[in-house]
């Protein structure tokens, strides 16, 4: 069952650098929310099991750092698929994201 309370949203064209605390590694953010995001390409040592991870995300006119918790992997060949949960959003990850968020016309009453 999907917990989410904000959408996913996929994205392109943002770059991450992520350091597990052992090394340091780039990958490609897939999606984004409020609170989380979504990061691929990543190579497969990439220790996805530590307790956090330290991710400055650059892209779409952003630059942006925070630390995320994973929460799940995929791994496919060579590469791994992290979703995270990001530790203290700060207003300016929220603001950018509710740039690409759908917007509601129901909220407006203009049904």
């Amino acid at each position: 069952m999907n917990r989410r309370r904000h959408p996913r949203i996929g994205i392109t064209g943002m770059v991450a650098d992520i350091s597990d605390g052992r090394g340091f590694f780039t990958g490609t953010v897939h999606d984004i929310s409020r609170f989380g995001l979504a990061l691929d390409d990543l190579p497969e040592k990439i220790n996805s099991h530590a307790d956090r991870l330290t991710v400055i995300v650059d892209g779409q006119g952003g630059h942006f750092k925070f630390k995320i918790r994973p929460r799940w992997e995929t791994v496919a060949g060579r590469q791994k698929f992290i979703g995270g949960q990001i530790e203290q959003s700060s207003i300016a990850w929220t603001d950018f994201v509710m740039n690409f968020e759908p917007k509601d016309d129901d909220v407006w009453g203009n049904s």
